[in-house]
């Protein structure tokens, strides 16, 4: 049987500002595209207009940055202000090189910056603002999906992706950062294989293989579709939320 999953990039998002609906924003999205909301469809966010919504901003002109900063400015070629927002979001320093901080998110992501950005946001005359991750991405998907449900009586996934750096290889790719409604993280432990060998091991990134696709039709530069419509996929596996792909310190061979 033929299996396919379709993307669509919404159109006419706007650029959105701290207070605004996301919601709302999505519901216009989606009657301007001609799509009502099925079963098991799933809205893929991307992680800036969540923050911008949420007020993350922080002005780099009202930072002091502290001693280790300032070390840390020295050791890598960065503002020591926007390094002292990165500690602040940090549970610890990993690496360290020059243009490059690698951390530990404190909601356990590892990454470079704490994920702070300057890309694609408003600078105001005489400003220079960063902006911050969400506050708390699973908690945000739970109420994004709440509200779509009840608004077109369905149930659907919702995901807020991000674009990752990863250990083995070059580039970026998007991964789930909050979600909501679908199988973050599937266990395929003691399923039988194509000639019934039992795995061991294989767990898959669900999340993060639907947000690394929905970053395709995003986009990661100017092209203003930063949220994603996705149908046809299916998976019965239990619902857990972003948070299941974050690999246990004691478990991670890179730290």
């Amino acid at each position: 049987m033929t299996r396919s999953i379709t993307y669509t990039a919404l159109p006419n998002i706007p650029l959105v500002q701290p207070g605004d609906d996301v919601c709302a924003i999505i519901k216009v999205g989606l009657a301007d595209a001609g799509i009502t909301l099925q079963d098991g469809d799933v809205i893929v966010i991307a992680q800036k207009i969540v923050s911008k919504s949420e007020n993350r901003y922080v002005d780099l002109g009202q930072i002091v940055p502290s001693v280790k900063a300032q070390e840390l400015a020295e050791v890598t070629g960065k503002d020591a202000r926007h390094l002292e927002a990165v500690l602040s979001e940090s549970s610890e320093v990993l690496r360290t090189r020059k243009n490059v901080i690698i951390v530990a998110h404190r909601l356990g992501f590892v990454m470079a910056n704490a994920g702070i950005d300057e890309s694609n946001i408003a600078h105001g005359e005489g400003s220079e603002r960063v902006l911050l991750l969400p506050v708390d991405p699973d908690k945000t998907c739970r109420e994004i999906k709440a509200t779509l449900d009840r608004s077109f009586a369905v149930s659907v996934g919702v995901i807020i992706n991000d674009s990752f750096g990863r250990a083995w290889r070059n580039g970026v790719v998007g991964v789930a950062l909050g979600a909501a409604g679908i199988s973050s993280l599937q266990n395929l432990i003691g399923s039988p294989d194509l000639f019934g060998r039992l795995m061991k091991v294989t767990e898959v990134a669900v999340g993060d293989e639907l947000a690394a696709a929905a970053s395709l039709v995003m986009g990661q530069g100017a092209e203003g579709t930063p949220i994603v419509h996705v149908r046809g996929f299916r998976n019965r596996a239990p619902e857990n939320d972003a948070a299941a792909l974050i690999r246990p310190k004691n478990m991670d061979m890179f730290r």
